[in-house]
């Protein structure tokens, strides 16, 4: 993998640690299991399609993956906003998860444009 490609793979990782520790912050003291799992399951996600696009058959493949992960982070950031604003996240905590979380969006869109060879400075 290329330095750019282990940036997001060891970021997108710690990610879904974080998200994981959310979870069950969420779960054990505010007892939400609905929204909890839809963050746990787009947050995880991340970190696959990154891993999964490792081993891409095609340049195609490879895109398809990093797309996926950038789809998954988006709406990653869609149930933390929900979260916070339903004050099941405190401000902190949410802006520290949150500012990782669009890290990640813009790594892998970046990563999606340039694969595409889409100019960045357009």
């Amino acid at each position: 993998m290329t330095g750019i490609d282990n940036i997001i793979y060891d970021k997108s990782y710690s990610f879904a640690l974080r998200i994981i520790k959310a979870y069950k912050y969420l779960i054990e003291t505010k007892k939400d299991f609905i929204l909890a799992k839809q963050m746990l399951r787009s947050g995880t996600s991340i970190g696959a399609m990154v891993r999964e696009a490792k081993f891409a058959q095609s340049r195609a493949d490879f895109i398809n993956k990093m797309s996926i992960g950038l789809k998954e982070a988006n709406e990653t950031l869609y149930w933390l906003e929900l979260l916070h604003d339903a004050d099941y996240i405190d401000d902190a905590s949410f802006e520290s998860i949150h500012h990782d979380g669009e890290e990640i969006t813009s790594i892998l869109a970046s990563i999606v444009k340039t694969s595409k060879g889409i100019n960045l400075n357009s």
